[in-house]
This record gives structure tokens, sequence and C-alpha cells, in this order.
């Protein structure tokens, strides 16, 4: 059964970050920006629909999605690509593949413990990249399954 990532999250720790930007060719001044940010994330999770905001003090971000559907993913305030996204459940965890200017990009989430996971990942010239973020529930409507 797939777990209820609904709640909101703040940043633990991020690696690799500023390798995951380059690979997106994002530019040099915020690159250093967001290496610093410590973003909040709030899912809103109802069955299969999702609305996903990604809060910082440089940028948001909202997506909406339905598991299952393909959809148009417009990553203005992110990295500015355009692409065509599919959300699926593999176990317990959530995973998006991409497609667009930048192939073979997507990301995954999932939940250990009171920590919601977040895996950013690229293939680029047969390099893999990843960037693993961990978000600590901040409060109690975050339902760990």
């Amino acid at each position: 059964m797939p777990s209820d990532l609904s709640g909101t999250w703040n940043l633990l720790r991020s690696d690799n970050v500023e390798g995951y930007m380059r690979a997106l060719d994002i530019d040099f001044a915020t690159r250093k920006i967001a290496k610093m940010l410590k973003p909040q994330k709030v899912i809103e999770q109802n069955g299969d629909s999702f609305t996903i905001y990604t809060n910082s003090t440089f940028r948001n971000y909202v997506v909406k999605f339905k598991v299952g559907e393909e959809f148009d993913e417009d990553n203005k305030g992110v990295d500015n690509r355009k692409c065509k996204s599919l959300v699926t459940w593999d176990n317990d965890r959530l995973t998006c593949v991409q497609k667009g200017e930048k192939k073979d990009r997507g990301w995954t989430h999932w939940i250990e413990g009171d920590q919601l996971h977040l895996v950013l990942a690229l293939f680029c010239s047969s390099i893999f990249l990843i960037e693993i973020v961990d978000l600590q529930c901040v409060n109690l409507c975050c339902t760990i399954m």
C-alpha cells in the first residue's frame, strides 16, 4: 500500500546539490544561492492526487499531478525547463520520470522513520548525478506509515 506523504517537511541536509544543478546548466549565481537555501516542502495528498509546494526565501515552486497520468510540467523558478512528467508508485516510493530538454531525469520520494527522502536523478554523459535531501516532519499532520 502506498505511503501517505502529506505534511510539512523542513530540509535537514542535501548532498551534491551544486553538481546536480551544474549538470542542468543552471547559472553560477543561482547555484550559489540555491546551495544556501533551506526549503520547506508541503505535500498535500488525497489518494493519488498530489499538490507539492517547495518554498524558500529565494523561489517557490508548486506542482500538481495525479499518479499514473502524464502531465506537462513547467519548471519555471527551478531550472526553467518544460517537460512531460509521469509519477508512479514503486511500492511505497513515489517516482517521477521527466522527458524534455534533459533526458533521463526524475525524482523519488519515500519515508523512513520520521524523515521524507528525496532523490533527484539525472543521467548526463554517462555520469549518474544524485542529490539526496532529507526532510524532517515539522508538524503532527505528517503521516508516517
